[in-house]
């Protein structure tokens, strides 16, 4: 059986999220590279790139970018795009990368972490995040507040794009915030489900498992205004650190 991850993040995927901007991504990374502090040509790993977005932005930068995910539609998507030729595109699971490491930053966006059950699993991912850093690299972790995201969910909407109505259900349920995706296009009627979960782990937790992995946590942003993570107000938990 599928894991959800693996159902979600195809072709349908790219209509449910295209107000995702890349304009946005480059104001995200301009901020990174401030907090990152590296050479240009520094080797910058994007883990779970996705559609390309940051690591598109961050080899305009400058920076020698290898971006990885395990959904080929994304990949394809990345490659698409202008500068795509500049960047390595690898499809690969982030808990067991077919890489050798080096890198003197890795970065992993969007809430694309707390996809498995079991914290361990997570765990394989910050290990991998370690081994893929050079001592003295810089990761940077954005992650979601569950307390903002508990506060401000909004447990149903719909929308419409192009011949598609969005049908989005939320729900926070064992520990984890839930989305059912339904997807019916216009010309025929009929729906496409999806389902996404990310476990929501607090500050603490959090803390800990980077601890666990080996990795050294140097602050928490509560955005990429690089204000300070306030437990109840800041909609984001971007932590960055390094590995000793």
């Amino acid at each position: 059986m599928s894991e959800w991850y693996e159902e979600s993040f195809g072709e349908d995927y790219l209509i449910v999220y295209k107000h995702r901007d890349f304009g946005g991504a480059r104001r995200e990374v301009e901020q990174m590279i401030g907090w990152l502090d590296l050479p240009l040509g520094a080797k910058v790993l994007d883990l779970c790139c996705g559609m390309g977005r940051h690591s598109l932005a961050l080899s305009e930068a400058g920076y020698e970018v290898t971006g990885v995910d395990l959904s080929e539609p994304l990949l394809r998507e990345a490659r698409s795009q202008d500068g795509a030729e500049e960047v390595t595109w690898v499809r690969s699971d982030m808990r067991r990368l077919p890489l050798e490491g080096g890198f003197d930053a890795v970065v992993n966006l969007f809430t694309s972490f707390g996809y498995f059950e079991e914290d361990e699993e997570q765990v394989k991912v910050l290990r991998e995040i370690h081994r893929m850093l050079k001592p003295g690299g810089k990761f940077i972790i954005d992650f979601l507040n569950p307390a903002h995201v508990i506060r401000h969910l909004v447990p149903h909407s719909t929308r419409e794009d192009g011949e598609n109505l969005i049908d989005e259900s939320r729900r926070i349920e064992d520990g984890y915030v839930m989305k059912d995706i339904i997807l019916t296009a216009k010309s025929d009627g009929t729906p496409r489900q999806y389902h996404e979960r990310v476990k929501l782990y607090p500050l603490e937790k959090f803390q800990e498992m980077i601890k666990e992995a080996g990795l050294q946590l140097k602050s928490v942003h509560g955005s990429y205004n690089e204000d300070v993570y306030l437990a109840e107000d800041s909609t984001r938990m971007i932590f960055r650190g390094l590995r000793p």
